[in-house]
């Protein structure tokens, strides 16, 4: 069921499973209890290729041939998705432990492969249907879910899945922003920081086609009941854009691999991954070509940079970059549980050392609402935050940074080594330092984290660990 034999395996690289993944997030998303799990506590509108990338991680992880790495991550999405429960704008409760929600997440998936080939013009044969929906069930017995919750046979599914698609889809918020708003204002990846015009252009070309392409492939009775517009050759373009992406699939093997293109799109040019020099070198050439645009076009120009954009953030940058990690405008509780979240799942934590970390961040939440959250309504506003505050570095602050040094430091022996810290920065070991022995002291790795985190200092390590997309 799992490994380089598996069904899953052939498709994961596959380029058509881009498109299929934004169908299924949009499948997930439609179903009212994960779309209020998404818009209080996800990442996904302010940090999108991060999410992209741990979402990639953890499904090589659970479709592994590596037994122990399965039983690992299934503990840790576990853990994740019992600290995801509330209550929508409805009041109506949502639980990302609900058996049958977890169920829909991978039916999601399951069903957006199938249909990502019959819209290529290849649809799967009988038995390899069979074979894929056997690994999508035993993907959710990895996670200790119950037998039931997904039915026991193909011809069973497609019955439930349209039950669903029936009767417990809705046009929810998270789901209109990841249509209509997601594509439209998506932040550039690392690669392309730096190249506003190119990626501007891209995305105003790219953001709508994407979209009219989701949409057109969604079940039609969920299209006329959720009010959601087919533009004119919707169904020609989906259809074309299937076969075009399918294409890909006949490059040499290896030029397209899924984990690879997500790590590229992460790469900036102070890494010291030997693809770096390259990555710089196609940056220069793609600024000429961004110069060259704004003769040709016209696109406005980019903002000019003001004096908070060197090394300092105004207190309103630092906000919305750092602190907002939902994006929702506020800083509450669901902000630092993503930034504990985002430590723990690169530094693969154990169950104790991840309790720690949450509870380090927890106290900090209370500490900052203490003195923040001026109006009583349980969040901080950017207002609240610009005006008030003039250092975060309070006594739990300091402790979020003794326990994240902690869990770094994986020997105990009180300094983070080259490999600790690419564990946790995933980028090079560059930083100023009075020692010569390559690592980083307790003492200076609280000092710089502070100095982040309440300073406002931009920082190369902590600005890709929390700042950008």
């Amino acid at each position: 069921m799992f490994g380089p034999g598996s069904q899953f395996n052939a498709f994961f690289n596959d380029p058509r499973w881009a498109l299929a993944m934004v169908r299924a997030t949009v499948l997930e998303a439609a179903h009212p209890q994960i779309g209020a799990a998404l818009i209080e506590n996800s990442t996904f509108v302010t940090h999108p290729w991060r999410r992209l990338r741990n979402t990639l991680l953890s499904l090589q992880r659970m479709f592994g041939a590596d037994d122990d790495v399965r039983r690992r991550e299934a503990a840790r999405l576990n853990r994740l998705h019992a600290r995801l429960k509330g209550s929508d704008a409805h009041n109506r409760p949502y639980d990302a432990m609900d058996p049958d929600v977890r169920a829909w997440v991978v039916a999601t998936l399951f069903e957006s492969t199938v249909t990502m080939c019959r819209l290529s013009g290849q649809p799967l044969e009988q038995g390899v249907m069979e074979r894929l929906y056997r690994e999508f069930q035993a993907y959710l017995a990895a996670m200790g879910d119950e037998p039931g919750h997904l039915p026991h046979t193909l011809h069973e599914f497609w019955q439930y899945y349209d039950r669903v698609v029936e009767e417990e889809l809705e046009n929810t918020e998270a789901m209109r922003i990841i249509l209509y708003k997601l594509f439209d204002h998506l932040p550039a990846p690392p690669l392309l920081n730096g190249l506003p015009t190119l990626w501007a252009t891209g995305r105003a070309v790219a953001g709508p086609v994407i979209g009219a392409i989701t949409v057109a492939s969604l079940p039609e009775s969920f299209r006329r009941r959720a009010g959601l517009p087919e533009m004119p050759g919707a169904q020609t373009l989906m259809q074309s854009a299937y076969l075009a992406v399918g294409l890909a699939r006949f490059l040499p093997d290896g030029w397209i691999q899924a984990e690879g293109i997500a790590d590229l799109l992460a790469l900036s040019p102070d890494n010291d991954d030997p693809r770096a020099k390259t990555i710089t070198a196609l940056r220069d050439a793609m600024k000429r070509a961004g110069a060259l645009l704004r003769l040709i076009t016209p696109l406005p120009s980019p903002p000019v940079p003001t004096a908070s954009t060197g090394t300092q953030r105004s207190a309103e940058e630092f906000f919305h970059e750092v602190l907002d990690q939902t994006g929702d405008g506020y800083l509450d509780w669901p902000d630092l549980a993503a930034m504990a979240r985002e430590v723990s799942s690169r530094l693969d934590l154990d169950e104790p050392e991840e309790n720690r970390l949450y509870d380090a961040y927890a106290a900090w939440w209370h500490e900052l609402q203490a003195a923040l959250d001026i109006d009583g309504d349980g969040r901080i506003s950017v207002q609240e935050y610009a005006t008030s505050v003039p250092s975060l570095a309070g006594p739990a602050l300091i402790k979020v940074a003794e326990v994240l040094f902690d869990v770094t430091d994986k020997d105990s022996n009180q300094r983070i080594d080259a490999g600790e810290y690419r564990a946790l920065f995933q980028t090079a070991f560059l930083r100023d330092t009075t020692g010569t022995d390559g690592t980083y002291t307790r003492s200076a790795f609280v000092r710089d984290f502070l100095s982040f985190m309440s300073g406002r200092q931009r920082s190369t390590p902590y600005d890709p660990l929390l700042a950008e997309a």
